[in-house]
């Protein structure tokens, strides 16, 4: 099946196949679409309501993200994890988030102190008044990296840092179906944000490696029965 340029779409597709990808998008990192999963462009346009050209514009946007190939007379197929990308990303992602704890803790004048004091309203509380929803404290574990780029005030480092962050994202949240993540995840962000605090640019760069060399550590064991664990898991909620 040919697919269609989304510049040659006009307007009012473009801003349909737009909702149609972000709902894909959130069906593959809320595990309702896993590595292996066939469908067909005709299914999505059923489920969704819409035409086959948003439909296909969408499809053809996650293809060239690695989300999704298409398969020659049988439609479209969910790929399975590239393990390599996901080791490349979260080194990416490491520099990033270390250059940003280094500004943080330079005292520079463009930095965003009120995202710094919201993330300590979150993380930097009593053992009891921490969250036990494993999807929130997923979705705030995502909050508080993206905030500490964004608050050391370059647009441009946060911009690909949100780009490696959406590229990751099902894998970090694979992450979070085991409840002793979820208590790791408060006991280093607490650390983190009180390094970053005392301006200890060393030990917050420290503390952050380790932080994200342990989550990495967990990537390297997913299975896709995990996947398909988490699927059944999102089911039920």
């Amino acid at each position: 099946m040919k697919l269609g340029s989304p510049q040659a779409v006009p307007a009012a597709h473009r801003t349909r196949a737009a909702d149609v990808y972000e709902l894909l998008k959130r069906d593959i990192a809320d595990f309702r679409l896993v590595p292996g999963d066939r469908f067909t462009e005709g299914e999505i346009s059923d489920r969704l309501g819409v035409s086959r050209t948003p439909v296909r514009q969408a499809l053809f946007r996650l293809q060239q993200e690695g989300f999704v190939e298409v398969l020659f007379r049988a439609g479209w197929r969910v790929l399975p994890f590239d393990f390599k990308q996901f080791e490349q990303l979260y080194d990416l992602r490491m520099v990033l988030e270390c250059e940003a704890l280094r500004r943080l803790c330079s005292g520079a004048p463009r930095i965003d102190r009120g995202a710094l004091d919201a993330l300590s309203d979150i993380w930097l509380v009593a053992p009891q008044d921490r969250c036990q929803d494993m999807a929130q404290v997923g979705l705030w574990d995502e909050a508080f990296h993206c905030t500490l780029v964004s608050a050391a005030g370059n647009e441009e480092m946060a911009r690909v840092h949100r780009d490696v962050t959406e590229r990751i994202r099902i894998i970090r949240r694979l992450d979070f179906t085991q409840r002793p993540r979820v208590e790791a995840t408060y006991d280093e962000h607490a650390r983190i944000l009180r390094a970053v605090q005392a301006q200890r640019a060393d030990e917050a760069c420290r503390l952050l490696t380790a932080h994200i060399a342990s989550s990495q550590a967990e990537v390297r064991k997913i299975t896709l029965h995990e996947v398909y664990l988490a699927r059944q898991a999102h089911g039920a909620a």
